[in-house]
């Protein structure tokens, strides 16, 4: 948006637009948060960011227009900014809970070390769960922005600043991989086809 294009809100109107077009969407801001983090703590973090950003950069923001659009893309680009900065940082271990952990009587305990599972449980089947949080995030992103929160592919297309051919190609192979991984699951569940 260039300068000329830009809303000039008072102080007032900045607090009316954050409260009536953004905080409307708080809820589906944390589940999306969560989809993409599988961690309550980082799904909050990512949710606070995201909404101090667009209150940051609110006069770029045209009233009327689609926030929850608006919002899903900041926070789809703090997600991957953090996602590259994250990748390239060594991975830290410490030890003292290592060291508690194999001093402890749970050492033989049979556990998983992929929390998300159990923190997606209530949400969906393991099954579904787990095929879904297995796809690359490009195309989890796609599935859960159209299947989950029903969003347009034009809406998909702003959100994740990528073509419109691009988001059905994406969503179409997404869909592909999802329905291979839940293959076997859906015979025992009685499913044919």
């Amino acid at each position: 948006m260039s300068d000329s294009q830009r809303q000039n809100y008072s102080h007032k109107e900045k607090q009316e637009v954050f409260d009536q077009e953004f905080m409307p969407h708080i809820n589906a801001m944390y589940n999306f948060a969560f989809r993409l983090t599988f961690d309550e703590d980082d799904a909050k973090d990512l949710v606070q960011d995201t909404y101090l950003k667009a209150y940051r950069f609110i006069n770029s923001f045209e009233k009327g227009t689609n926030a929850k659009a608006w919002l899903f893309r900041i926070m789809k680009n703090s997600f991957i900014n953090d996602f590259r900065k994250k990748s390239k940082e060594p991975a830290k271990v410490d030890y003292q809970e290592v060291e508690t952990f194999y001093n402890s009587d749970d050492v033989d305990k049979a556990i998983t070390s992929d929390l998300r599972v159990e923190a997606v449980q209530d949400m969906m089947g393991d099954e579904i769960s787990n095929a879904l949080n297995s796809l690359d995030v490009d195309f989890r992103t796609v599935i859960i922005l159209c299947d989950l929160e029903g969003f347009k592919y034009d809406e998909m297309a702003k959100i994740l600043d990528i073509p419109i051919g691009t988001v059905r190609s994406r969503l179409h192979r997404a869909r592909n991989l999802l329905k291979e991984k839940l293959r076997d699951y859906a015979k025992k569940m009685g499913f044919k086809n």
